[in-house]
């Protein structure tokens, strides 16, 4: 059970400089593999001869492995890269590398890892069993028959990694309730966040900052690390507007912002939308350079990457919005989506893409409000509406690429998420759902959702 309560998830949490070009099948497995290699350095001293390590994938990272580039990503991770600190060209030439030398090096001890025979694609059991979470892996580190060290983890969404006890599910992200810390101003559902700002005459952004502050993550620190964040969300839509070509794996899509973002600049887009498709052609630079395997920020996943920073940069650009007000943005939105995380999903292979374009659509329309100085009632309403209009959306992309239908998904996204946002600020944000009604009603629709609408390239779309 996740016993982590929305309040102790920090934006820093929600918001990941990574690579593409999925945060649940691609950071995370890189993640647990970087994980797993510093667990077992200890141990390889007194470990003796002819070791091996041996992986295995689980449900939708072996159904849609592939295609989201899991086994590159495992194979950057084992050599010791970091998804945010490792250079694009070192981490997708990995798995190259041990193929050409199959073997790794840890704290100078070799040990063979061979990425055709050694990462293994199995299915949706495990001991006979139902697997735990559908992003479910196993690392192993044997020397010949003997198992000298084993983690089993799952990739939850969002770069997030948790550890899992077999045949019983995932381990307390906190280990314990206790483990929470007292916060000047708790929260842990969204009428409880309005509460705060309320009763306390507080900002948004000032309550999530306050609560941070006695979880040790000082204001400047956060601003500092936020302003890299808004400097990547930038540097991806520019180079997104810069490059053309067909995306990389078989499907043969071609790349289209850039053309599209020529036509708006000419004045040649259509008269009805007085030529102002620039935040769909922002939100697809971005998840164009996201299939690409560049360098992204999860927000709050890989997938619905480009929602937000086209959001972010179409207000900048119609309003002037300066630096910290962007910066406040990007914390009410990480309250949106810690609640989504805590009491529903963020992970397509969970509840499908209402979990992903629909919570980045309601943190955009949450963040949108918020930077345009509307209330915290009208804050929870746009957030509300960004939910509810994408519930039951399914997550079945083509071929197992973050390509058909997800960059066109968040191109729709960031326009819903605008509208949601204009809708709020034109109201007093009194509405009928709450937030933690629409939240409750994902969490149940993914349950009740057919598993091959969730992440496994088995259904819909996917079918072709």
């Amino acid at each position: 059970m996740n016993l982590i309560s929305a309040d102790h998830i920090s934006p820093l949490d929600m918001f990941k400089i990574g690579v593409g070009p999925s945060s649940s099948h691609t950071v995370g497995p890189m993640v647990a593999a970087l994980s797993f290699r510093r667990s077992v350095e200890p141990l390889l001293k007194k470990a003796g001869d002819d070791l091996e390590i041996e992986v295995e994938l689980f449900g939708s990272l072996s159904a849609t492995g592939k295609g989201h580039a899991t086994d590159g990503a495992v194979c950057a991770g084992l050599r010791g890269l970091h998804p945010r600190s490792a250079s694009i060209d070192e981490i997708w030439s990995s798995q190259d590398r041990l193929l050409a030398e199959p073997c790794l090096t840890i704290d100078g001890t070799s040990i063979a890892f061979n990425p055709t025979e050694d990462i293994i694609w199995r299915a949706w059991t495990m001991d006979d069993n139902p697997i735990p979470h559908p992003n479910t892996m196993i690392f192993r580190l044997k020397s010949g028959d003997t198992i000298l060290a084993e983690q089993v983890l799952a990739s939850v969404g969002g770069g997030f990694v948790e550890p899992v006890v077999r045949q019983s599910g995932l381990k307390s992200v906190t280990g314990d309730e206790a483990d929470l810390k007292k916060l000047p101003y708790p929260y842990n559902s969204a009428a409880e966040f309005v509460e705060q700002c309320l009763n306390n005459d507080l900002k948004p952004w000032e309550v999530v900052i306050a609560n941070q502050e006695v979880l040790g993550l000082p204001e400047a620190l956060l601003r500092a690390e936020l302003s890299e964040i808004l400097d990547t969300m930038e540097q991806c839509i520019e180079r997104g507007l810069n490059q053309e070509g067909i995306l990389p794996g078989g499907l043969n899509v071609k790349r289209r912002a850039k053309s599209i973002y020529s036509k708006l600049q000419s004045g040649e887009g259509p008269a009805w939308s007085q030529n102002d498709l620039r935040p769909s052609v922002y939100a697809m630079a971005v998840n164009e350079e996201n299939a690409a395997g560049g360098r992204v920020v999860t927000a709050p996943t890989n997938g619905s990457s480009g929602l937000i920073p086209a959001v972010w940069r179409t207000l900048r650009e119609v309003h002037d919005l300066d630096r910290t007000t962007l910066q406040n943005g990007l914390i009410v939105a990480s309250v949106v989506g810690a609640l989504v995380k805590v009491h529903a999903s963020i992970s397509g292979a969970e509840v499908g893409c209402q979990g992903e374009v629909g919570t980045s659509c309601a943190m955009a329309a949450a963040g949108a409000v918020a930077m345009l100085e509307g209330t915290a009632n009208q804050i929870e309403q746009a957030a509300e509406i960004g939910i509810e209009h994408h519930l039951g959306m399914t997550c079945d992309p083509i071929m197992g690429l973050v390509q058909v239908p997800c960059i066109e998904r968040n191109a729709m996204g960031a326009v819903k998420a605008l509208n949601a946002a204009a809708l709020s600020l034109a109201s007093d944000g009194v509405h009928l759902v709450s937030l933690d009604k629409a939240l409750a009603v994902m969490k149940q629709t993914g349950i009740d959702m057919n598993q091959k609408y969730k992440e496994t390239s088995t259904g819909g779309l996917a079918l072709g």
